[in-house]
């Protein structure tokens, strides 16, 4: 549905260098597909909604560190379809929770590449 409806030409330039595609057969071929989803608020024991704080940055965060502890022999990559409700309902999960990412982990293909992107530097130390 993205790559038919929704994705612009800005953004099919952006993805160029990355040779991504609506074709992902690694969603097929990966032995585990790990979804991460963000609980948006709680629910207390009454029913009712309570307030989580910093649910984009924790769930990022997580999702680094989930991905680091994969490399030591495994690969994982992260994937967003769009749209991503379906996971959701397909896994049954509370309607508090939004799905964040989906990562297929699994050994890297004999002949899998990583492209050599640009890097943007993020940080700088003055003195």
């Amino acid at each position: 549905m993205f790559y038919e409806d929704r994705v612009t030409e800005a953004w099919e330039e952006a993805l160029a260098p990355l040779g991504t595609g609506w074709r992902k057969p690694y969603l097929e071929t990966a032995p585990w597909l790990v979804v991460c989803f963000a609980e948006q608020y709680g629910v207390d024991e009454d029913g009712e909604k309570t307030k989580n704080y910093y649910v984009q940055e924790s769930v990022g965060i997580a999702c680094g560190f989930f991905i680091t502890a994969n490399h030591v022999g495994l690969a994982t990559l992260p994937h967003t379809p769009a749209p991503m409700g379906f996971l959701r309902d397909l896994l049954g999960r509370p309607s508090n929770e939004r799905p964040y990412i989906l990562f297929p982990v699994g050994y890297p293909a004999a002949d899998a590449t990583v492209p050599d992107l640009e890097r943007n530097e993020i940080v700088q130390w003055n003195r």
